[in-house]
């Protein structure tokens, strides 16, 4: 059978990308408090004063991305009014950045035009800094605002969160006023800064909590009557908004709110399952999305999600994992952390990483678990067999096994017969 000719879709999404990450709504809506605290903290740009270092934090989806370039967007458009102030702004999403070097290197960078860029490495720590310093005391402005996203992704060197919010006290840069605003998706990151970092970071900190069912279906709302023919939807006096749609059966956003509620509380979540559901709706030639068709769309998300996440997990923690998938193997799930320690050194050395010490590898295992990829129980044998914790797969084996394959350093680890045998998971 050919290929069928592409012809445009006019029976389900009238602007489909309205559910899409890169979508900007012109108001977010459940995060009238978040936004409140946000302008509060930056009145003292607008005053002339040197500004606050802020830090935000909370899980993916909950607006602290959105809301920054909302706030930065209408600081941008204020300061026109005020001949005293100028504000430049620098945003820099670290996700791909693991120490504060490479921060420092990235930001000087997105100062200096695209023939005087600087190679990401081989400088001393203390010159790039002070090339980062020289850059932003030359800027023609009465303020600079770094907006550090996923800043977590640098770990326990936070060097560059003491050095940045300490620029102008220690007269590392004199004549602009540097503010520091970092946003963390990991609840732990804040609690882990050293005393010095926590100290100078944050002046205020904005916790952005998950939404609830309620606040998710509500923005669902939103996004669907532009997203989707024959709906419509009203916003009453109390923020609530009112669906009308031929579209969308009457369950379908109450189930993606109560799904996306459920597992993390992520708009973002919630936004992907309406989508999913539209798209299969489309793929199915039907006129109407169903509750069917949220129900099959939640289990392909969540399937993606859990793929995505384990992508992004730290070598050590992709080798801890790959221990576990041998017990797996071997029938000795659910294993003790001594167990699963021997397996990951036998792997960390085959593939010539760094063996790292029990007691980080039981740290990655306690991630591993909040993260929700492992189950852990307690065990209690009585005074002569003493209490100990055992662990196990809370997602399938054959998903981990999947993403750690794909991972070119681990990839090496899967020979013929592993493969063979992991696959059956």
């Amino acid at each position: 059978m050919g290929l069928e000719p592409f012809s445009p879709d006019s029976t389900i999404f009238r602007d489909e990308s309205v559910l899409r990450d890169g979508y900007q709504p012109q108001r977010l809506i459940e995060r009238d408090t978040e936004l409140e605290q946000y302008q509060s903290a930056l009145k003292p740009v607008i005053n002339g004063a040197p500004p606050k270092n802020l830090f935000l934090y909370g899980q993916t989806g909950v607006g602290k991305t959105l809301s920054s370039r909302m706030v930065m967007d209408r600081l941008a458009e204020d300061q026109e009014e005020f001949d005293s102030v100028e504000v430049h702004v620098v945003s820099l999403n670290c996700k791909s950045l693991n120490s504060s070097y490479q921060v420092a290197a990235n930001l000087i960078n997105q100062f200096r035009p695209a023939d005087d860029q600087i190679k990401p490495t081989g400088y001393p720590s203390g010159m790039i800094y002070n090339m980062l310093f020289e850059e932003l005391d030359a800027l023609d402005v009465t303020h600079c605002l770094i907006v550090l996203d996923e800043i977590d992704s640098i770990g326990n060197d936070d060097d560059i969160l003491y050095k940045l919010p300490r620029a102008n006290d220690n007269n590392n840069v004199e004549n602009t006023f540097v503010g520091v605003i970092g946003i963390s998706n990991d609840f732990t990151f804040r609690d882990s800064l050293s005393a010095r970092v926590k100290d100078s970071l944050c002046d205020e900190e904005i916790h952005f909590p998950p939404y609830d069912a309620n606040e998710l279906g509500n923005i669902l709302k939103q996004r669907a009557a532009e997203a989707f023919h024959d709906t419509s939807a009203t916003r009453r006096d109390d923020g609530v908004y009112e669906l009308e749609s031929e579209i969308l059966e009457d369950d379908v956003i109450p189930l993606c709110a109560a799904f996306a509620a459920q597992d993390s509380g992520s708009a973002r979540q919630a936004l992907k399952r309406l989508y999913k559901a539209g798209d299969l709706a489309r793929d199915k030639e039907a006129e109407q999305i169903t509750e069917a068709h949220v129900r099959e769309a939640d289990e392909i998300v969540e399937r993606d999600k859990v793929r995505e996440e384990l992508t992004r997990l730290p070598t050590q923690s992709k080798l801890t994992l790959y221990g576990l998938l041998l017990l797996e193997q071997e029938n000795e799930a659910p294993a003790k952390r001594s167990k699963i320690y021997e397996r990951y050194v036998t792997a960390a050395k085959r593939i010539d990483a760094d063996v790292r010490t029990d007691r980080t590898i039981h740290d990655c295992l306690s991630q591993l678990t909040l993260k929700g990829f492992l189950e852990v129980t307690e065990q209690n044998k009585g005074p002569k067999g003493g209490s100990y914790y055992e662990y196990e797969f809370s997602i399938r084996a054959s998903l981990a096994q999947e993403s750690l394959r794909e991972d070119d350093r681990l990839s090496e680890l899967f020979g013929e017969s592993e493969t063979t045998t992991l696959d059956s998971f």
